[in-house]
C-alpha cells in the first residue's frame, strides 16, 4: 500500500472529527448518550476542552457537597 493512501481507520476518524466540528450541539447530545453505554473518549471529544473542564469542576463540587453532607 502506498504511503499517500489513507487507511480506512484514519479516514473514518477524519470523517468523524469533521462531523463533530460541523455539528457541535447534536454531537454534545450524542456524547452524553454514548457516555451511558459507550466510552469516555466520545464524551470528551464531543464536549471539547471547555466542556470537559466544566464537567470536571461540576464533579468536584458535587463531591465536596456530598462529603460535607455525609
Amino acid at each position: 500500500m502506498s504511503e499517500n493512501k489513507e487507511s480506512p481507520e484514519r479516514r473514518r476518524e477524519r470523517l468523524r472529527q469533521g462531523e463533530l466540528k460541523r455539528n457541535r450541539t447534536s454531537s454534545m447530545s450524542d456524547g452524553f448518550n454514548r457516555a451511558i453505554s459507550g466510552s469516555m473518549v466520545d464524551l470528551v471529544n464531543s464536549l471539547g476542552w471547555k466542556g470537559t473542564g466544566i464537567l470536571i469542576i461540576v464533579i468536584i463540587i458535587l463531591f465536596m457537597i456530598g462529603s460535607f453532607l455525609f
